[in-house]
């Protein structure tokens, strides 16, 4: 126990990245911290502010220094925007900024990234070799995305002329728009894996804002569209995945369910899938919009700290780690095991929750009453001005914010400049400050 907006983030960048003093003091002089968090993305921020702001206001403040972030990353990525790029609306600046500026000068940032974690001395080891020890730890070092899991993948991406792109990085999601703007005539395909992605509704929000653009240029006709899907449905929600359905087959999308990309001729234009029976098929493309496979980090594979499959053991409504001689570890966001979709949404329900827990086991020696009920949210973009908003929790059950106003099945034009305008802004300004709760928006949830 221890007694934004363009202009946020021009703000931020207008800054030359260096390493600050400040950290490089603060790394030199000290070895255990309060509270380490490991990772500076959209969970490790948000949740070491809230950390130190929680003991503020329980009158237990901490130091300068008690709390640090580790992550040896350049940048800070808000990657939901990534979509947005593919799109055409917004160009990929606008959703990077350096890393080490986000982080403010009561929070030491350790510059370097963690290689090994040793929970029974409570402490972790750099890559550099220095060892770090604290009194609670949080992981927050979000998941891996496997490239080369598909054959021919990473080298079609580097191509500009393969017709290969894929949103989910900041050095491809602009080629996304190259491609698709460029299409005249063909065939497009839009690819999904099996298992766990970031935001499973990603693959095919940029699917239908293609569609949309093809339409509204009149080369639809000329281009034929269709998703390939490892999953055996739209959504894992049925309430959505229906509406979807209904959507694609409306629009003359054709769906390819259980298939999974194996491997890309990107000298023939030509995909390889592999069915549920294990049989394999070619295709050929224009456009191939690729969904990489995603699990967890190597480094937590075999880790004591890790479930079989290499996620971070926690418990599902208290984000405290599952084995009870690791009390003092929490996790959060994509690299936890919590049984939802990983998205940034759902960061914003875990880590009040969290923070309270934490908070709780420090002054208490228990957690306290705050659980958290799989909230997660995945604003589906279906076209230029429209987006259909799903919402839910654990079981897959719906937990709709604006179900009394709207029908959430349908797409509207608020929430699409929800996704566009307000949530980017939300982030740059308050997310990334421990400023933004979610739903309550500014408001801090209260806990019994």
């Amino acid at each position: 126990m221890f007694t934004v907006s363009r202009s946020a983030v021009s703000a931020v960048k207008s800054r030359a990245y260096r390493p600050s003093i400040r950290s490089l003091a603060t790394t030199a002089d000290k070895a255990k911290y309060k509270v380490l968090v490991v990772g500076g993305g959209s969970g490790g921020l948000s949740v070491a502010q809230q950390i130190y702001d929680r003991f503020n206001a329980a009158g237990k403040p901490l130091n300068e220094g008690d709390v640090a972030i580790v992550d040896g990353a350049e940048y800070h990525y808000y990657q939901p925007g990534w979509t947005l790029v593919g799109a055409g609306l917004r160009p990929k600046t606008d959703f990077r900024a350096p890393l080490a500026p986000l982080v403010p000068k009561h929070i030491a940032h350790i510059s370097e990234n963690v290689k090994t974690f040793s929970p029974k001395t409570s402490s972790v080891t750099t890559a550099s070799g220095r060892d770090l020890s604290y009194d609670v730890l949080v992981v927050a070092t979000g998941l891996q995305i496997n490239w080369d899991a598909i054959q021919g993948l990473s080298k079609a991406l580097g191509e500009p002329n393969s017709g290969v792109s894929s949103i989910y990085s900041y050095d491809t999601c602009d080629k996304v728009w190259d491609d698709v703007e460029g299409l005249r005539s063909g065939k497009a395909i839009f690819t999904q894996p099996a298992g766990i992605v970031k935001c499973a509704g990603a693959p095919q929000k940029i699917m239908w804002m293609a569609w949309d653009r093809y339409r509204r240029t009149e080369r639809r006709d000329n281009i034929k569209i269709d998703f390939y899907t490892g999953m055996p449905t739209m959504f894992s929600v049925k309430k959505y995945s229906d509406a979807l359905d209904a959507l694609r087959v409306d629009r003359g999308v054709g769906g390819h369910f259980q298939h999974n990309l194996v491997a890309i001729d990107p000298a023939n234009h030509k995909a390889t899938f592999k069915k549920s029976d294990g049989s394999t098929i070619d295709v050929d493309y224009t456009l191939l919009h690729v969904t990489p496979p995603m699990g967890p980090l190597d480094m937590f594979k075999g880790s004591p700290i890790a479930d079989s499959a290499g996620w971070l053991d926690v418990d599902k409504s208290t984000m405290r780690h599952n084995n009870p001689e690791f009390g003092n570890i929490f996790a959060l966001g994509d690299c936890s095991s919590l049984p939802t979709s990983k998205t940034a949404a759902a960061i914003t329900a875990q880590a009040p929750v969290l923070t309270e827990n934490l908070f709780s086991v420090v002054d208490t020696g228990k957690v306290s009453g705050a659980a958290y009920d799989g909230y997660t949210s995945c604003p589906l973009l279906t076209g230029y001005g429209e987006l259909m908003l799903a919402e839910f929790k654990y079981g897959l059950e719906p937990k709709e914010s604006f179900s009394n106003f709207f029908d959430q099945t349908k797409s509207h034009r608020l929430f699409y400049h929800m996704k566009k305008d307000l949530f980017p802004a939300a982030y740059w300004n308050f997310m990334v400050k421990g400023k933004w709760f979610g739903t309550s928006g500014i408001v801090q949830p209260k806990f019994e």
